[in-house]
């Protein structure tokens, strides 16, 4: 994976760029490669590096069967992180983060099945028996519940990681994933604590181009993952030997307690 990491390529897409200098958080110092103009420049050598590690525990999570939820809500990653995440087969949260989505996750499926029953309803007729303004109410709800959890009916369980980009304006997502000891990807910028997530992959988390690139790698490793995983459970079926095929009764040998009638009965044919 590292090697299709290019600096020159985050270069371009400008994930270098960190905030005014009066805004850094020191703990992201290590990541700093300089001051220019009164901005924070990223260390790209760093972020690969980051981006490495975080591919390849993500395709291991993934290649495990658990699902990796993705966070952003800012205007500039939402329909980026939403793409990526559709196209890995993940879900993701684009709109407002639903308070205890995480550690209320019984409360949260909840909901999900009642937007499944509401499309069970129109599937069977019982929609249509309803008054105008029931139906009505109905369509609003259903249309709320798919806003803000459509992209998380399939989630079943409580994800085996988080992404997030930009852990300050997503910090109740951080909080409850580190409740639960959820494992925390995220892309940190430069007023950011990166001490608050276990896999910190420093960049600009303003820019579209930088959050993009990012997520390219990001989701190109859980392809990854997936495909091992599929691949894993075709070998058995493809491994499995062919059975063999029972010997014809006329070539079977007599059993030893058959020997001596098979004997006499020769005998009394020479006769």
């Amino acid at each position: 994976m590292a090697n299709n990491i290019e600096v020159k390529d985050l270069l371009d897409a400008g994930v270098h760029f960190g905030h005014l200098t009066r805004r850094w958080d020191p703990n992201m110092a290590p990541y700093i490669y300089m001051e220019r103009n009164g901005i924070h420049i990223i260390n790209l050598y760093k972020t690969a590096a980051k981006i490495d590690e975080a591919s390849e525990a993500l395709k291991k999570i993934a290649a495990s069967g658990r699902k990796i939820l993705f966070v952003a809500t800012k205007k500039q990653a939402k329909e980026i992180v939403a793409e990526k995440a559709s196209k890995a087969n993940q879900p993701y949260i684009t709109e407002r983060w639903p308070g205890g989505m995480l550690t209320n996750f019984v409360t949260i499926r909840k909901a999900v099945k009642k937007m499944a029953a509401i499309d069970r309803m129109k599937k069977d007729g019982t929609f249509n028996t309803l008054s105008k303004k029931e139906r009505l109410q109905v369509d609003r709800l259903r249309a709320k519940l798919e806003k803000n959890l459509g992209s998380i009916s399939d989630m079943t369980r409580l994800p085996g990681a988080l992404f997030v980009v930009d852990i300050t304006r997503e910090h109740i997502a951080v909080k409850e994933a580190q409740k639960l000891n959820i494992p925390i990807f995220a892309m940190v910028d430069t007023n950011s604590d990166p001490r608050q997530v276990q896999y910190v992959i420093p960049a600009n988390d303003d820019a579209s181009k930088s959050i993009d690139k990012v997520m390219t790698y990001v989701s190109d490793a859980i392809i990854e993952g997936l495909n091992e995983r599929k691949a894993s459970k075709e070998e058995p079926k493809a491994a499995a030997p062919a059975e063999k095929a029972p010997a014809p009764a006329a070539e079977a040998a007599p059993k030893a307690e058959e020997a001596p009638v098979v004997a006499e009965a020769a005998k009394q044919e020479e006769e």
